[in-house]
C-alpha cells in the first residue's frame, strides 16, 4: 500500500511553486505499525503530519499542509522522518512513552493550548474532554476542545487517544474508534495498568 500512497500524493493537485525562488519541500512516507499503515510528512524543520492512511480526510490534510506550509508535498525522506520512524517502532514495541521530535503545529491559540495539554496527558492514562477543557481553564469549551482534537495532525504524538468522553466510552477518534481502543490498551498494558475488557 504504501506505493499507494505515493500515488495519492503524486496525484493531488497542490499548487505550484516551481520557479519560486528557495522552494521548500514538505516529504511524506509511509510507516508500517500494528495498526496499518500511517503517512507522516514533514519540513526541514519538523513533522507536521502522522495519520492513518485509513482516514477519510488524508487528501485534504495534503492539500491543507501544502497551502498552510506554501510548500510542495512530495513522497521522500529527511532527518525528522527517520527519528521518527524509529521512534514509533519503539512506541509500538513498548519502549518509548514520550517522543522527542521537533512538531509544526499551525493552527489557533485555542487549538494549541487543546494540543499543548494532550501532551501532558500521562502515557497509560486517559481523561474527558470535560477535564480537558478544565485544564485549559475553559470548562465550558468541551466541544471546541474535542473541535481542536479532532483537528490535530499528529497522531500518537500529540496523543488524542487519550482522550474519552465523560461516561468512560470512546468517542471522537479520526482513526476510528478500534484504533483508539488499541492504543489505549498498549499504553496501559506497558505502564502496567489494568486494560479495560
Amino acid at each position: 500500500m504504501a506505493d499507494g500512497i505515493a500515488m495519492t500524493v503524486n496525484a493531488i493537485k497542490f499548487p505550484s511553486l516551481e520557479g519560486l525562488a528557495g522552494c521548500k519541500m514538505i516529504k511524506t512516507t509511509t510507516i508500517e505499525t500494528p495498526l496499518g499503515e500511517m503517512v507522516a510528512a514533514a519540513t526541514k524543520e519538523g513533522i507536521c503530519l502522522l495519520e492513518f492512511t485509513s482516514r477519510p480526510a488524508l487528501e485534504s490534510e495534503f492539500n491543507k499542509l501544502a497551502l498552510t506550509f506554501n510548500e510542495t508535498v512530495k513522497p521522500g525522506s529527511n532527518k525528522h522522518l527517520r527519528a521518527l520512524k524509529k521512534q514509533l517502532k519503539e512506541y509500538f514495541r513498548g519502549k518509548r512513552k514520550e517522543f522527542s521530535l521537533p512538531l509544526i503545529t499551525p493552527g489557533t491559540d485555542f487549538q494549541h493550548s487543546a494540543w499543548d495539554n494532550l501532551r501532558k496527558i500521562p502515557y497509560g492514562t486517559t481523561i474527558s474532554y470535560l477535564e480537558q477543557a478544565k485544564l485549559i481553564k475553559n470548562p465550558g469549551a468541551v466541544r471546541a476542545v474535542a473541535a481542536a482534537n479532532g483537528s490535530n495532525r499528529i497522531a500518537i504524538i500529540i496523543p488524542c487517544h487519550r482522550v474519552i468522553g465523560s461516561d468512560g466510552n470512546l468517542i471522537g477518534y479520526g482513526g476510528g474508534l478500534d484504533k483508539k481502543r488499541w492504543l489505549i490498551d498498549h499504553e496501559k498494558k506497558y505502564s502496567g495498568k489494568p486494560i479495560d475488557g
